[in-house]
């Protein structure tokens, strides 16, 4: 037996839309998809992109990132957050994390606002990691006090909430998510940016299609460039595809929060494992990241002769050789993004586990563990 990391999610729905699309059925998907998923999140504007990475390119475009502006982030994110910032020979400002929640350290944070109050200092990207949300109310605050704006990466976070409502709709300037996150990657790709602003998603849509700008009125073929733009756009493909998954969200999200459940009663006793610490019963758990106390690799490497796929998120910035040359990074620059990295783990939660793959997976951590001295 053998339980991988993730799986993909399909259904009845995703194979009669994708259908839809190969018969030539007359309907945009894309913009149903937009429009659901305003309708889903609670927000003004939605604009697909061909993944959430081209989603949070788009932003920085959105936001007119220039060359020498600033953006700070968590340490602890995927290398695509920073590496976004670079495209425009922008430069990234890294924040150590939270011990608990692996999110960037708002008391950190804070104080690097207070501290380096400039007009190139344009925005700060938040990544949810796990789907669990920093104090958002604290967040926005601080965005009013230090004129920047807040960008939040919800790659981990569709369908996750903050004081009841969806993340996507808490007043962030501007959301990104991933319908294909790292390490859980889907027979499709796609991202979306929602945001409130008029402006802000007018210019998007500008550029996510080269800039091009036509006349109504005129013959299709005839268009103008009006600025430096690139091709976001998502496949109609991908767009039914992804319309399923919307519409099945909120019952996988109560299913995946089941298996969280079932994983922190039977494991919050185990010697060597913490479970996590949960800040909000809103918690999604879109990932469930552990503790090992010790020997993090080793647990995972018999973990997978044992027929268990872990993940991890995530590989802390610093630690990786461009931004770590690039900067002059230290390894101990870090102390709470390094001591998590050496410690944590995902394991699998996806909606289509059954009970039964959810106790071969305990099982096979507690053996694991009872080997551990």
């Amino acid at each position: 037996m053998k339980i991988p990391f993730c799986k993909y999610e399909s259904s009845r729905d995703a194979h009669s839309n994708v259908s839809d699309v190969l018969d030539g059925e007359d309907l945009n998907q894309v913009e149903e998809l937009e429009n659901d998923f305003i309708s889903y999140i609670g927000a003004d504007y939605a604009l697909a992109t061909s993944h959430g990475t081209s989603a949070l390119h788009l932003a920085m475009l959105a936001l007119d990132l220039k060359r020498g502006d600033k953006i700070v982030c968590s340490v602890n994110t995927h290398p695509n957050v920073p590496e976004v910032v670079r495209h425009f020979d922008a430069e990234p400002t890294f924040i150590d994390i939270d011990a608990d929640t692996y999110n960037i350290n708002l008391d950190k944070l804070e104080a690097y606002l207070q501290d380096n109050q400039s007009k190139k200092l344009k925005a700060v990207i938040v990544t949810h990691v796990a789907g669990q949300c920093v104090d958002l109310d604290r967040l926005y605050n601080m965005a009013k006090i230090y004129d920047v704006k807040i960008v939040e990466d919800a790659s981990e976070a569709l369908g996750a909430t903050y004081n009841g409502n969806k993340i996507g709709s808490t007043g962030a300037d501007i959301t990104c998510f991933n319908f294909s996150s790292h390490l859980k990657k889907d027979v499709c790709n796609g991202g979306m940016l929602v945001c409130n602003s008029e402006d802000i998603i007018n210019r998007a849509k500008l550029l996510s299609s080269h800039a091009m700008v036509r006349d109504e009125d005129s013959l299709e073929y005839i268009y103008d460039v009006t600025d430096i733009g690139f091709d976001y756009s998502m496949s109609q493909l991908d767009a039914a595809y992804i319309r399923a998954q919307i519409k099945e969200l909120d019952n996988n999200l109560q299913r995946v929060k089941e298996i969280a459940n079932i994983y922190s009663d039977a494991l919050k006793k185990v010697e060597h494992i913490s479970i996590p610490k949960q800040i909000s019963e809103e918690h999604p758990y879109s990932l469930y990241i552990i503790k090992v106390d010790k020997n993090r690799d080793s647990f995972a490497l018999e973990l997978k002769k044992q027929g268990i796929e872990v993940g991890l998120h995530y590989i802390p910035l610093h630690f990786l050789t461009y931004y770590k040359t690039k900067y002059s990074l230290k390894i101990n620059n870090f102390p709470t993004a390094l001591t998590s990295y050496q410690q944590i783990m995902s394991l699998p939660i996806y909606p289509s586990m059954t009970d039964r793959d959810v106790k071969f997976v305990i099982d096979k951590i507690k053996l694991v563990a009872s080997t551990r001295v």
